[in-house]
């Protein structure tokens, strides 16, 4: 296996390189690289600048957007992005909705939606998480019913992340209760402003709101509004699920804050423990980028490897081990998350439990670590 790029991959990603640190907003860029909340404004702006250059939904069909690259070169604009400290294309749009209407939708649809969804002009929220439905998505029991040209649905979707900005919602309902669970789902999209349908805040454990509670009461949906065949959600959301798959382990990311966490250590990056742990983590995360590097050169068809759950998996935990190393090295100063701008305590230490405590959901998002466990225990180790 070469893992060697070659000239013209290499010029490739020094293009990337150019164009994310001199073209997207150094205010943007700074806020992500130290660890501080984007706004909905810098989200938009910073798709917006990508989607102008081209460069926000490479993966999409080319009429669309799409730029027909290899998956190695999707793999180092994703890592140069992250690398940059640039907001990764709002994942609702650019890795679920889009590819979903591009794949399934009527061409009205896709003419309606495709382009202001890959420039952020619509903010597309995902409705599929209910109450006590844990990861069993096909339990879900929002209903949608017929009644004339619409649809009613009935229901409460759950975690609904940045559901508080969301333009419109795609969302799984139930719209035959008398077959398999699975076959009777289907997609709808809907407006997030129709009468009936509330965003309910969700306070987290860092005291963030990034999810929400979205609760339908005889929202009346347009029947055009159907995404794809009636009945074909379940079809649907399996094709979507996977794209999320893909890309879901932060190693540019990863790799940046642990640089950081290096500079801020100063003169305790050299003590015996602290520099053990370093060379640890730089280590896993190297085994992890070459890791990555063998998925992408053995996918076919953009399929994921099956060796894709190791990259969520281990993604995930060094991603995690790096954000409490970070907790570490702020020592009791990491507990002041509620710090102003009076504090005399270094700013960067306010973030660090915050992010600590929010990264805790990667072990679930994207299909859970213990489903990815399972996964390599089938498909790669034969057991």
């Amino acid at each position: 296996m070469q893992l060697a790029l070659s000239a013209e991959d290499q010029k490739f990603r020094e293009e990337m390189r150019t164009f994310f640190t001199t073209e997207v907003s150094e205010d943007i860029r700074r806020t992500v690289i130290e660890g501080r909340e984007l706004t909905k404004e810098q989200i938009v702006e910073s798709q917006q600048t990508l989607n102008g250059a081209g460069l926000a939904v490479p993966h999409w069909p080319t009429e669309w957007g799409g730029r027909d690259w290899s998956d190695l070169q999707r793999h180092i604009w994703n890592e140069e992005m992250q690398r940059a400290g640039v907001p990764t294309p709002l994942a609702f749009n650019a890795s679920m909705i889009g590819p979903v209407l591009a794949q399934f939708a009527s061409q009205e649809m896709k003419e309606r939606f495709l382009p202001r969804t890959a420039n952020l002009d619509i903010w597309w929220s995902q409705g599929f998480s209910e109450p006590d439905a844990g990861s069993d998505l096909a339990s879900l029991r929002t209903t949608a019913v017929r009644d004339g040209d619409d649809w009613v649905v009935n229901g409460q979707k759950t975690w609904t992340t940045l559901g508080q900005y969301g333009d419109w919602i795609f969302t799984l309902v139930r719209t035959d209760p008398d077959v398999k669970k699975q076959a009777g789902i289907s997609m709808l999209l809907i407006d997030m402003t129709t009468p009936g349908l509330t965003v309910r805040p969700i306070e987290l454990i860092d005291g963030g709101h990034e999810v929400n509670e979205v609760w339908f009461d005889d929202v009346r949906v347009p029947g055009e509004n159907l995404v794809g065949e009636l009945n074909s959600g379940w079809t649907i959301a399996k094709f979507l699920l996977g794209n999320e798959r893909v890309g879901v382990a932060p190693v540019g990311t990863t790799k940046r804050v642990l640089a950081r966490a290096k500079s801020l250590a100063g003169d305790r990056a050299a003590e015996p423990l602290t520099a053990a742990r370093i060379a640890d983590l730089e280590n896993d995360l190297l085994a992890l980028e070459l890791t990555a590097l063998r998925v992408v050169a053995n996918s076919t068809d953009g399929e994921p490897h099956p060796a894709s759950s190791v990259l969520k998996l281990r993604g995930t935990e060094l991603q995690q081990a790096v954000s409490e190393l970070m907790v570490d090295l702020a020592g009791p100063a990491s507990i002041a998350s509620g710090a102003d701008g009076s504090s005399a305590l270094e700013e960067w230490t306010h973030h660090t439990t915050p992010t600590y405590l929010n990264l805790r959901k990667a072990s679930i998002y994207g299909g859970s670590n213990e489903i990815q466990r399972q996964i390599i225990a089938r498909t790669i180790l034969g057991l």
